[in-house]
C-alpha cells in the first residue's frame, strides 16, 4: 500500500530525530573494520557476512601481509587464502569471491576499486551491501544506505519500513534521510544495535529511542527470523 504524503512526513520527521539521537549516543561511530586501502576494505567486508567484526580483524593482518592489493590477491593460491580466511566461516566461498572480485578488479579497473555503485556490483560476492560501505567509507560518496542485520531489524522495529528484503528496506528508507546522512544512519545503528537492541530481547528500559519506537516494550513476532534461516545465511554470505 502506497503511503500518502502524511504517513511519510511523518516518518521522515521521526527518522531524522532519531538520527539526531544517534549522533549524541554514538559521536565516534565509524567502520568498525579495519583497512589501509579500498580494496582491503572491499576484502574485509566480504569476510564480514555472517562473521563478527571482531574476528574479520583477527584475520585481516596476516591476509593482507601476504596479499596487500588486488594484484596479489588475484594471482594467490586460493588454498592458501581459504586458510588464512577459514575462521570467518563460509571460507571457500569468501575466498572464491575475494580472488574472483581482485582478478575483475585487475583485468576491468586497473587493479583499483572502482568508485561507482553499477561498477562495484559486477564484482563476485559483492552485492548492494558490501558495494554501500565501500562507496561510503573509501570514496566519502552515499550512494545509498547500507543495510546489513542490525539496520534491517531496528528500522522494522522502528516502524520505518515493513519490508524484509535488504534492497527493499533500503528504497524505504532512502527518502526519510538527507542522503548525506545515509552512512551516518547505517553505521550508528549499527552501533546501537550491538550495544542496546539486539536481537532476542532488546533492553527497552534502557533505549534512548524507546518512546519514539512503536515496538518499544513488546515481545515481537517478527518476520525476519524463520525458519528459512540457513537459505538466507548462503544468500547473503554469496552475494554481500
Amino acid at each position: 500500500m502506497k503511503q500518502t504524503s502524511p504517513q511519510l512526513a511523518s516518518k521522515k520527521r521521526r527518522a531524522i530525530e532519531i538520527l539526531a539521537r544517534l549522533k549524541m549516543l554514538y559521536p565516534d561511530a565509524t567502520c568498525s573494520l579495519n583497512y589501509d586501502t579500498p580494496v582491503q576494505l572491499l576484502v574485509a567486508t566480504i569476510l564480514s557476512a555472517q562473521c563478527t567484526d571482531e574476528r574479520v580483524n583477527l584475520v585481516t593482518p596476516v591476509l593482507f601481509r601476504h596479499f596487500p592489493d588486488a594484484r596479489a590477491m588475484a594471482e594467490a593460491d586460493l588454498a592458501e587464502i581459504e586458510t588464512l580466511v577459514k575462521s570467518t566461516g563460509f571460507y571457500r566461498n569468501k575466498a572464491k569471491n575475494i580472488q574472483g572480485a581482485c582478478r575483475l578488479i585487475m583485468e576491468q579497473f586497473g587493479g583499483e576499486v572502482p568508485p561507482v555503485m553499477e561498477d562495484l556490483l559486477k564484482l563476485p560476492g559483492v552485492a548492494r551491501k558490501t558495494a554501500n560501505v565501500v562507496l561510503a567509507h573509501a570514496f566519502g560518496i552515499n550512494a545509498g544506505v547500507t543495510v546489513d542485520t542490525h539496520v534491517k531489524r531496528l528500522s522494522y522495529r522502528l516502524g520505518l519500513t515493513e519490508q524484509t528484503d535488504p534492497q527493499r528496506v533500503e528504497r524505504d528508507l532512502m527518502p526519510l534521510l538527507p542522503q548525506a546522512d545515509w552512512e551516518n544512519w547505517s553505521i550508528r545503528l549499527i552501533y546501537h544495535g550491538r550495544a542496546v537492541c539486539n536481537a532476542r530481547k532488546p533492553w527497552c528500559d534502557r533505549c534512548d529511542l524507546a518512546d519514539l519506537c512503536p515496538s518499544a516494550h513488546q515481545i515481537e513476532k517478527s518476520p525476519l527470523s524463520g525458519k528459512s534461516k540457513s537459505a538466507r545465511v548462503a544468500r547473503e554470505v554469496g552475494q554481500g
